[in-house]
């Protein structure tokens, strides 16, 4: 298991930015087309079916701990994938940032969005999450967007986010577990270049220890976590919420 410490970490680390380059060329290219039929309606193989099952009910999950009218309100998906979650918040009112580092995911979004919403917008863009050319948002989503970083990226980003956040921030992790745990290891030990990138396992003590000694987050609160598993896949919600008095 990987350590979490209170320390702040660089509002771009090295890590984070090796990392987000792999994402962005991994995800646009080796993995774009199984990306695009997981999230579809086409039938796939019995493990697939688990992750589907699984994104789908931490999807309600998050979009449940949002208000049902977001009129007027601008909210950011972090990772928007093929736009599932940007669709949703957008019926309901939301003026939606979407944004994920795949352009060829974006690109479908944007096509299936077409004609399956009418109130809200949504913004489609390609490129890094926490890019402060964004602007300045009344919620945040970001789901299974930051599960292959380290611990102290993931809570780096949650305090660069929360810095251009009015209302809350909702994250997910990959909970350690001992079979996690293990998985992570053998896979430190024997690399394979061409495999998908490994989910970094995070005690979900240790992350919110971190969050509440992290300085730049010492106007929020932890708020509700909510875990799913479904088969293989595997995922913590946790929300932040800016506290009263909390400076915007």
């Amino acid at each position: 298991m990987t350590a979490v410490t209170g320390e702040p970490a660089p509002v771009a680390s090295r890590s984070y930015a090796d990392r987000r380059a792999w994402l962005t060329e991994y995800f646009d290219r080796t993995a774009a087309t199984a990306w695009a039929k997981l999230t579809s309606d086409e039938k796939v193989s019995g493990i697939r079916a688990t992750v589907r099952a699984g994104r789908a009910e931490m999807l309600g999950t998050l979009a449940g701990w949002l208000p049902a009218d977001l009129t007027g309100r601008r909210v950011l998906d972090a990772g928007c994938g093929t736009g599932l979650l940007a669709v949703e918040l957008a019926n309901r009112g939301a003026e939606v940032v979407a944004i994920d580092l795949s352009p060829t995911l974006v690109g479908l979004a944007a096509e299936r969005a077409e004609g399956r919403f009418s109130r809200g917008t949504i913004d489609w863009r390609a490129g890094d999450m926490l890019d402060p050319a964004l602007g300045t948002f009344d919620h945040v989503v970001a789901m299974d967007s930051l599960i292959h970083y380290q611990p102290w990226d993931m809570v780096n980003a949650y305090a660069v986010l929360a810095a251009r956040t009015r209302g809350t921030i909702l994250v997910t992790h990959a909970p350690w577990t001992p079979v996690l745990g293990s998985l992570q290891a053998i896979g430190r030990l024997f690399p394979q270049s061409d495999r998908a990138p490994r989910i970094v396992p995070v005690h979900a003590g240790l992350l919110r220890v971190a969050v509440t000694k992290d300085p730049r987050l010492s106007g929020w609160g932890l708020g509700r976590t909510r875990r799913v598993s479904r088969g293989f896949y595997k995922s913590q919600a946790l929300e932040l919420v800016r506290r009263a008095g909390g400076a915007a």
